[in-house]
């Protein structure tokens, strides 16, 4: 590791750890009947992310998240079935704060860690320019009242990624019942390697179906479908999967 290396990961290991560090200990403060613990996996028969297949295989995707007063802390991952999909491993680390606005609207800002381990750097390793084994995506959110439930998410890759790519999305419910139906509607506007476009453009349209099947009583499993259409690069995906 050369001496430029080692500054850049001080630099970034240490701001990194010092923002989940002080949302974990302001989230920790907060009373004891307030925090919640939740733990879970979803199985899909592929893992499409904003457009675009990662791994070409079913994947199980396990979650564990901390909540307590508006501040959510977790970690979640994508586990293709395929041995041959194994560059496709993702495991992210997220920290995020929601502030209720009083008329049943929100806010959340927060921040991904998006981390690939087999992508063939070290975990440890915070460089930059497309060097570093993490992509660092900050995040603003708002959740609409009841009377205009929209959700906007806009994010953009802070580092780690030479473009700065930007993610703009919009979602709204379409139906609501027994089984329930959203559309969201997400792109780019500039240029980015990442993403593969060479100009703006809409990465996924996706509406999605949910309900929950109900086995027992007390027990239901919940269902997903979604068909999702990527426009810029022609191409159209259809998701099932379960949570557990």
């Amino acid at each position: 590791m050369n001496m430029t290396t080692t500054v850049n990961f001080t630099k970034y290991s240490k701001s990194i750890s010092l923002i989940f560090s002080m949302i974990l200990a302001a989230a920790l403060l907060q009373p004891a009947q307030a925090q919640e613990f939740s733990l879970g996996a979803d199985i899909m028969n592929r893992y499409i992310w904003r457009g675009t297949d990662f791994g070409n295989s079913p994947s199980i995707q396990p979650s564990l998240t901390f909540i307590t007063s508006g501040f959510e802390i977790g970690t979640w991952g994508a586990y293709p079935f395929s041995q041959q999909s194994f560059e496709a491993v993702e495991h992210d680390l997220y920290a995020s704060y929601t502030i209720d606005t009083g008329n049943g609207s929100s806010f959340s800002l927060g921040v991904t860690d998006y981390y690939f381990p087999f992508g063939g750097v070290d975990f440890f390793n915070y460089d930059g320019n497309g060097a570093g084994a993490h992509m660092i995506e900050p995040y603003l959110s708002y959740t609409g009242p009841s009377s205009l439930p929209i959700t906007v998410y806009g994010g953009i890759f802070a580092h780690n990624d030479p473009d700065n790519s930007i993610y703009l999305e919009v979602g709204y419910p379409v139906y609501s019942g027994d089984t329930s139906v959203y559309l969201t509607v997400g792109g780019t506007p500039l240029e980015s390697a990442f993403y593969q476009t060479g100009t703006a453009g809409i990465m996924s349209i996706n509406l999605s179906a949910s309900r929950v099947l109900q086995i027992t009583e007390a027990l239901g499993l919940p269902l997903t479908a979604s068909y999702i259409l990527n426009p810029y690069h022609e191409q159209s995906f259809l998701l099932f999967g379960f949570r557990l």
